[in-house]
């Protein structure tokens, strides 16, 4: 072979193991990124099977995982950043926050927040997650590096579900026995408003851009809308009796409002604040969530132990996921490691409380904060399966074009 031929070759030989190089990262690339997030459904049980995480794939729309932790889950709230999942426990005698690490699905932290506790939500830098706590007038605030309480916010009597806003320097938390929303300033950890809303609030939700906050009042059957400049209700729109859940679409054109009693979800046109469609679930609505896209609505439905899915563009159910019995909650998340089997368990010594509307509000709760973590026994951290991250979903598209690419490629050096 002459030499003209052999540098030839080589850089064939080059160009060939640079093509396969890029095609490798543009599969990753786009396998990354068109990972969908899961959605973790909590579930109170009974007293035999109690606090549970139903883990659903939202492609499939099929339950791929079930995580016991014991007790009776109030909220579920995950980090920007999809590596951690804190789940409150407003069972009686419950004075912890569980910290789910999503890389092995198992319970690897518990905070002790001084009491039952109701709402949390994590702050966009996930440096914060803030909790109420039921029967009382306090919102833990927990470092997530270190997963111990910080700081304690006194608001108004029986706090429940809070929101934060997109720039993170607001909280709003609703007061279910004071029918009011208190604003909680981050930077300084108090209170610069209460807003007098509807009758019992229940869950809240903030715009993407903002400049609205949504309260569900479920003993007046209407909405409260907060312009959050002012902290002011600058509307009030009706919806179905006992409204529950509230979320809102990345666009931030629609609401979405759960009606327990009437089995239903009411749509809210955020421009007139008008509700445009009522959709039919399953019994006992209560939580609420919309994936990133905006195009699938996931509902959990407390009486009939299901995940009603609606598709935003029809705003019909498209399907139904059986979970485990009585659903509360429902929040997105991205598992960082594959999806595997996890038994994991947590004890508790709380009493789940298996009417979700008409809980006991006389009992008594520890009111102590105490900053500390609790971690699992050491047998669950070395029976922890460890998973490699992964990406499991790969554009048909991108591997047509890549492997048209390889064809043509061979083809020009034939």
């Amino acid at each position: 072979m002459n030499e003209t031929t052999r540098g030839k070759t080589y850089r064939e030989h080059i160009l060939t193991r640079t093509f396969v190089i890029l095609m490798l990262m543009l599969l990753v690339k786009v396998g990354t990124a068109g990972a969908a997030p899961f959605a973790y459904v909590m579930s109170g049980g009974d007293y035999t099977n109690t606090g549970n995480i139903s883990v659903i794939d939202t492609v499939s729309n099929t339950v791929t995982n079930t995580t016991n932790i014991g007790g009776y889950p109030g909220e579920v709230a995950a980090t920007p950043d999809g590596t951690k999942i804190y789940v409150t426990d407003s069972g009686i005698g419950s004075n912890n926050v569980s910290v789910i690490d999503t890389a092995t699905n198992t319970v690897k932290a518990r905070v002790n927040v001084g009491g039952s506790s109701w709402g949390v939500v994590v702050n966009p830098a996930g440096t914060k997650a803030y909790v109420s706590i039921r029967d009382s007038t306090n919102i833990a605030v927990i470092d997530t590096v270190t997963n111990s309480v910080i700081a304690t916010v006194n608001v108004s009597l029986n706090p429940d579900r809070l929101a934060v806003t997109p720039d993170g320097t607001k909280i709003y938390a609703t007061n279910h026995l004071s029918d009011t929303t208190s604003v909680i300033d981050t930077a300084t950890n108090t209170v610069i408003a209460t807003v007098n809303v509807g009758s019992s609030p229940w869950d809240v939700a903030v715009t993407p851009d903002g400049t609205k906050a949504y309260v569900a009042n479920s003993d007046s059957n209407n909405v409260s809308v907060i312009n959050t400049s002012t902290n002011t209700v600058i509307s009030t729109v009706n919806v179905g009796t006992c409204p529950w859940g509230v979320a809102i679409n990345s666009a931030g054109t629609r609401v979405y409002v759960t009606n327990v009693e009437n089995d239903s979800v009411s749509v809210i046109d955020i421009a007139t604040n008008n509700v445009v469609a009522t959709v039919p679930v399953g019994v006992g609505p209560c939580g609420v969530a919309v994936n990133s896209d905006g195009e699938k609505v996931y509902v959990v439905n407390y009486d009939s132990n299901t995940t009603s899915v609606i598709d935003t563009a029809t705003n019909k159910v498209i399907s139904t996921v059986n979970v485990k019995a009585y659903p509360i909650e429902v929040a997105f998340g991205y598992f960082t490691g594959s999806v595997t089997k996890s038994n994991s368990t947590i004890e508790s010594n709380s009493i789940p409380l298996l009417n979700h509307i008409n809980e006991t509000e006389n009992q008594t709760n520890n009111t102590g904060m105490t900053e500390n973590v609790e971690t699992v026994d050491k047998q669950e951290k070395e029976t922890a399966t460890q998973t490699s991250k992964e990406s499991p979903f790969i554009s048909p598209i991108c591997i047509f074009i890549t492997i048209l690419g390889a064809v043509m490629h061979m083809k020009n050096r034939k």
